[in-house]
């Protein structure tokens, strides 16, 4: 069973709006998938609440912010939001129970150096379990300088850049209804679909 864990220890950088699109990608796809939100602010678990009925399910993953179980039978994909200042024992449960984790991270100076030492870490654990690790480059444009220098950040350490996702409304707009890029018509979103291409790629693998 998939566990894909969403993780950076910085605050803002659009953990909530990944981890409840590749929650809706999984769906999409005819998964039983559970949405699971150990962070304090509860984004994510707010968003299920927000869920219509007649989209597609994502069930709800009750984990607590000090506990982490098994995630219940019948379950055949995991998605897990993590709180910002993921340390300690708490990133020692996630990272065992991971099968691939996913690190949002935006293109500026200081983001990059604020989760370095994070990165260095999941580098670590990765040696050791190896779970696998992709980086998304978050309200960024890949055309960019400031892309390209993420990617030479992040080549540099040995991990793939999965994607960049442009700064848009859309997952405002679409979050604010329970509803992710993988619940409209295609058309709609389509510039958002493409840059998804890679990402969606990786989580199937």
């Amino acid at each position: 069973m998939p566990v894909v864990v969403v993780a950076n220890p910085k605050g803002g950088v659009g953990k909530s709006t990944l981890s409840t699109n590749i929650a809706g990608y999984y769906a999409s796809q005819g998964h039983a998938v559970m949405l699971g939100d150990i962070d304090r602010q509860q984004s994510s678990k707010l968003w299920l609440g927000l869920r219509p009925a007649a989209a597609r399910p994502v069930a709800s993953w009750d984990v607590s912010h000090d506990l982490i179980g098994k995630p219940p039978k019948g379950t055949t994909h995991v998605v897990l939001d993590t709180p910002g200042g993921l340390h300690g024992w708490r990133f020692n449960d996630v990272v065992k129970m991971a099968s691939k984790i996913v690190v949002p991270l935006q293109p500026s100076i200081f983001d990059i150096y604020a989760t370095r030492d994070f990165l260095d870490k999941l580098l670590d654990n990765h040696k050791a379990s190896g779970v696998e690790i992709g980086i998304v480059g978050m309200r960024v444009d890949g055309r960019t300088i400031a892309a390209d220098k993420l990617r030479e950040f992040v080549e540099s350490l040995g991990l793939p850049v999965l994607g960049y996702l442009r700064d848009t409304q859309n997952y405002i707009h679409l979050a604010a209804r329970g509803l992710t890029l993988f619940d409209i018509a295609p058309g709609r979103v389509q510039r958002d679909l493409e840059q998804w291409q890679g990402i969606c790629g990786w989580l199937n693998r």
